[in-house]
């Protein structure tokens, strides 16, 4: 397999540009609940690793988060090293998995791990960081696990998991279209009748993908919304 020529890494360069600042931009339509935030920048940023790599993900998962602490960051230090830690772990471990079986099974596989990945994380994290952040004891933020913190991470990794099913391919075919190449294209020598039913199997997979990942996402904003009570925000 051949390396990309200049031209393929300027444009890979700039694909990732583009991805951050689209997470950037996602970031501020939010759904607070309690004092934890939900944004999807790692629906944008998981889409980037899974075509152009995890290296790839993992650098525009920490690049978006500095721009929030540089720009509008309210929450400090503190919220730079949540959202480094939450973002890496879910973008670092769905791209890894996909990078190696890049199949739906992959994808679902790599996301699902994602998933518990990064809710560990998250409540390892809130253990650790939030009593210096909040100025209470350890006792008082282990009371907010069951109750809090496991279901609102949880159900954010889940909503990240099943948005990136359903945007990936959209997202990607829109990159291939205009050239952003992921890897060295390869003849495969597939006769037409063999193309022409990958693409059936491929159109039949992809709606089934969005009707199971959309109703999972629904699912999960019904319980966000009306369980842990959040709300959707604008620019705040």
């Amino acid at each position: 397999m051949k390396r990309l020529d200049n031209t393929q890494r300027i444009k890979r360069t700039v694909a990732l540009a583009m991805f951050a600042a689209l997470a950037y931009a996602v970031h501020f339509v939010h759904i607070p609940v309690g004092f934890l935030n939900l944004d999807f920048k790692d629906v944008v940023i998981t889409v980037c690793g899974m075509y152009f790599g995890p290296l790839s993900g993992i650098i525009v998962a920490i690049v978006v988060p500095l721009l929030e602490f540089i720009t509008v960051s309210s929450t400090g230090v503190y919220g730079l090293l949540m959202n480094v830690l939450g973002s890496v772990t879910f973008v670092g471990t769905a791209s890894l998995i996909y990078k190696f079986k890049k199949t739906l099974t992959g994808a679902v596989v790599g996301l699902v791990s994602a998933a518990f990945a990064m809710t560990a994380v998250m409540i390892g994290a809130n253990l650790l960081i939030t009593p210096y952040y909040m100025g209470v004891g350890l006792s008082d933020v282990a009371t907010l696990i069951p109750t809090l913190l496991l279901p609102f991470n949880s159900v954010k990794a889940i909503l990240n998991a099943s948005l990136t099913l359903c945007l990936y391919k959209p997202i990607t075919s829109v990159l291939k279209r205009n050239g952003f190449k992921n890897k060295t294209v390869e003849n495969t020598g597939n006769s037409n009748q063999q193309i022409l039913k990958n693409t059936t199997n491929m159109r039949v997979r992809t709606a089934l993908v969005w009707i199971i990942s959309g109703s999972i996402a629904v699912a999960s904003l019904c319980v966000i919304f009306f369980v842990l009570g959040g709300r959707f925000a604008f620019f705040s």
